[in-house]
């Protein structure tokens, strides 16, 4: 028998099973105004009746500057936790935890969402609702505008930033916290030496560039209390000569583990155009295995995992904790579901959805 649909504790939350929901960005914030919509609330509530354990939101700004697009959604004020609120409440009510990803996009900012805007691509100008990036250090991604490097203060200022957008998803209903560490926004910025070319007490070393992160995960956790699991997403390595290794990030987790972190969520990549991604499926699992056993902490994988026998593969092996799927549970919003029943598991259905279980066809 797999463990795939054992439940999964972290803190005082238990994921009812393995199989959870990763950030998904969605751009459907028609007003600009970071108020989640109807969409989200659909978008979200399909996986909650379809069987996984745990749903994560997309990246979430805990400021209206750390968007990746005007589109994106927010958890800086009271508009934004209402409707946050309705989206918790039905996710809730299928008997599954839900958490909120914070995210400060960084250099990576005011961009166009990659669809519905009329094929425009690059950098949001301000008289069309944009606003200047700001990043750790003045060094482009791609062909976008340079950033604004942040002040000392700026930065210093960040981990508050982040600890309120953290009590607001608490009044929001929100079971848990991610914080955005990776795929090239503004916290994985600091971490990556591609991007963060400091002389001061957030650049350099490994122990300075994770200083940022660290502070973050401490203002969260003083903030939310012992009972809150919070959560890091990082991008073990920036498929980029010079860049983010398994190795570093590993012990970078573990100094996030002595802050106040629960798990990693373990991705790659996002951080240069330039990087040469080797992808195939299940091609990040072993990024996980080694952040696991560096930093000692329990973790998530991601990437290419498409198939019930290949994610229970990856829990019964050890090789991960979790998994988190995105475009598989796109294409399935069900796959929990179907894959229980692939394994020979008699996982608990929607009693609505009681027919399709039991019958043959």
């Amino acid at each position: 028998m797999t463990v795939l649909f054992d439940p999964f504790p972290v803190r005082d939350v238990t994921a009812r099973n393995r199989i959870w929901v990763a950030p998904m960005c969605q751009y459907q914030c028609h007003a600009l105004d970071g108020v989640p919509t109807d969409w989200h609330l659909m978008h979200l509530g399909q996986f909650a009746l379809g069987g996984v354990g745990l749903v994560l939101t997309e990246a979430t700004a805990v400021e209206a500057i750390g968007r990746i697009s005007p589109r994106d959604t927010g958890i800086w004020n009271d508009e934004q936790v209402a409707a946050w609120r309705r989206v918790v409440d039905f996710v809730h009510a299928q008997g599954v935890p839900i958490g909120i990803q914070l995210a400060h996009a960084g250099r990576k900012a005011s961009t166009w969402a990659p669809w519905g805007e009329d094929g425009r691509r690059g950098h949001v100008p301000e008289a069309d609702g944009g606003w200047p990036a700001v990043a750790p250090s003045p060094l482009p991604f791609g062909t976008l505008p340079a950033p604004r490097q942040l002040t000392p203060d700026e930065v210093a200022a960040l981990p508050v930033t982040f600890a309120d957008a953290a009590e607001r998803a608490i009044a929001a209903g929100f079971d848990l916290v991610e914080v955005h560490a990776a795929h090239g926004y503004l916290l994985h910025q600091f971490l990556s030496p591609l991007s963060n070319r400091r002389d001061d007490a957030y650049g350099g070393s490994a122990e300075n560039r994770a200083r940022l992160l660290v502070e973050v995960v401490r203002a969260i956790r003083e903030r939310v209390g012992d009972r809150m699991p919070v959560l890091v997403r990082f991008s073990a390595s920036d498929w980029a000569p010079g860049g983010l290794d398994p190795e570093e990030v590993g012990r970078i987790a573990g100094w996030a583990r002595g802050a106040g972190a629960d798990l990693a969520d373990v991705s790659s990549g996002g951080l240069v155009a330039d990087q040469r991604i080797e992808s195939a499926p299940g091609y990040q699992v072993p990024f996980a295995t080694t952040v696991r056993r560096i930093g000692g902490l329990p973790v998530g994988a991601v990437g290419l995992l498409t198939d019930a026998h290949q994610v229970a593969g990856i829990v019964d092996s050890g090789a991960a904790d979790v998994v988190l799927l995105a475009r598989e549970l796109l294409r399935d919003p069900h796959f929990a579901l179907r894959a229980a029943r692939e394994l020979g598991v008699d996982l608990a259905w929607p009693g609505v959805y009681e027919r399709a279980k039991l019958s043959p066809r």
